[in-house]
């Protein structure tokens, strides 16, 4: 059935469950208890509620004056700290340019050396009969380190010594065909006196006479040429005996010996292997007693370098232990293509810690004439004109000044131009720093000085 037009469907309204009318029945029994407990209440009297009134006008007089007053106090407080804190200057650490040390420590690597380092080599040719040492043997000077057999060697020796003879044999031959000469010339000299005292009476004609003395003049020459002949035989025979001699020395060097003390670092051949004579290297000896290393000094440093000058050298694996050298020698040259000055330290090492061919660092103090001012590497401000620092004249203004840098020390750097001593420069400084801008200055923790 459809409803006329313009009256409102009301929907029919749905059951109250029983939890909702109990609380009903509740809440309607607890206004009836509330309007008995009104009616039933005495009302209170003039001067309980003037009472009451002034006591709540000094509740909130108390939390007006514990509450707010305090409140709008802090405000003030802190708004005056906010407009001084704008209108007070930027701090600013600085630090002052100083002066470099009259004496400072120049750190270079180098690579550790022996004194002496040299190869042993075969003097004879044959084969290696015994070794008896390997790397890392030390061995003393005069030590027995290998054996060469060698049989044609001992074959040369008799030969050389068969020559010898022969060359003796010629000698006496020389010495003999000499003293036959020599007779024959005091024989010729005699007669040749006679004919001319024969020819002088008359007796022998002047042609007997040239001819007695041709033959003398002829002698004589024969004797010199045997006398010439005797010094080769005997030139001869000296050769020989050189050549015995340098066999001998070869024979010698079957037994091969280190020619001093130190330690061997190769070994290059083994037991049977063929070796020939001033061509095989057999063993490689280094002196290990005094070590040496070499440095390239930078040209700035190199007038300071002197014969007898202390160092030092560190390696990393020996963490904490320092040892003890002295500058031997300098090249007394720059080097045109580096401009260093390459110099020699020496260090004792007598309990053999140190090893050829070590990386070491090398501490030198070296002492300066002219004394650059340093500052503190985190004053620098590099821009596109190039490295610059902000200095804090007297006054608090600051001032841009470029710089022309030296040697770079980490924490420090060298300055050439652009600064003076006793100068203050802004420590890291921020975006507030600008030209011109006036700041505070406070000085920065001190910084040890290397």
């Amino acid at each position: 059935m459809s409803n006329p037009r313009n009256q409102p469907v009301t929907e029919p309204r749905p059951e109250p469950s029983a939890v909702e009318a109990e609380l009903r029945a509740e809440i309607a029994a607890l206004k009836r208890q509330l309007q008995e407990h009104r009616t039933q209440a005495p009302r209170p009297s003039h001067r309980t509620l003037a009472l009451v009134g002034l006591l709540v006008v000094i509740l909130v007089t108390c939390g007006f004056f514990l509450g707010y007053v305090p409140r709008q106090r802090r405000e003030r407080v802190l708004a005056a700290e906010s407009r001084e804190q704008g209108e007070s200057l930027p701090v600013v650490n600085v630090a002052l340019v100083e002066r470099s040390p009259a004496e400072t420590n120049l750190v270079l690597p180098g690579n550790i050396q022996a004194v002496t380092d040299s190869p042993v080599l075969a003097r004879a040719t044959g084969y290696l009969r015994k070794r008896y040492v390997d790397i890392g043997d030390r061995v003393t000077a005069g030590q027995v380190v290998g054996e060469i057999e060698a049989p044609e060697l001992s074959q040369q020796v008799r030969q050389a010594k068969a020559t010898v003879d022969q060359a003796a044999s010629s000698i006496q031959q020389a010495e003999a065909a000499l003293q036959q000469s020599q007779a024959n010339t005091a024989l010729a000299k005699i007669t040749a006196e006679r004919w001319k005292t024969l020819c002088a009476q008359g007796v022998v004609s002047q042609q007997d006479l040239d001819t007695k003395q041709a033959q003398y003049q002829a002698q004589l020459a024969n004797d010199r040429a045997l006398e010439k002949a005797l010094a080769a035989a005997r030139s001869n025979a000296s050769a020989a005996e050189a050549n015995v001699a340098r066999l001998n020395d070869l024979v010698g060097y079957q037994t091969v010996k280190a020619p001093y003390a130190g330690v061997i670092t190769v070994r290059n051949v083994d037991t049977g292997a063929l070796v020939t004579e001033g061509s095989t290297l057999l063993y490689r000896i280094a002196q290990t007693d005094q070590m040496r290393t070499y440095v390239n000094v930078p040209q700035a440093d190199s007038e300071s370098m002197r014969v007898g000058q202390h160092a030092s050298l560190e390696m990393a694996e020996l963490p904490g232990r320092k040892f003890a050298g002295t500058v031997s020698r300098t090249s007394n040259a720059l080097d045109p293509a580096t401009r260093t000055l390459l110099v020699e330290v020496q260090v004792p090492n007598p309990t053999g810690i140190l090893l050829p061919g070590m990386y070491a660092q090398v501490d030198l103090a070296v002492p300066r004439k002219s004394r650059p001012l340093v500052i503190p590497s985190d004053t620098l401000v590099f821009r596109t004109s190039g490295p610059q620092a902000a200095v804090v004249s007297p006054d608090g203004v600051v001032h841009f000044a470029k710089l022309e840098l030296g040697r770079d020390f980490g924490d420090r750097v060298e300055v050439m131009r652009g600064l003076e001593d006793g100068q203050s420069l802004v420590v890291n400084p921020s975006d507030a720093v600008r030209e011109g801008a006036r700041v505070k200055a406070v000085a920065g923790p001190e910084k040890a000085k290397h």
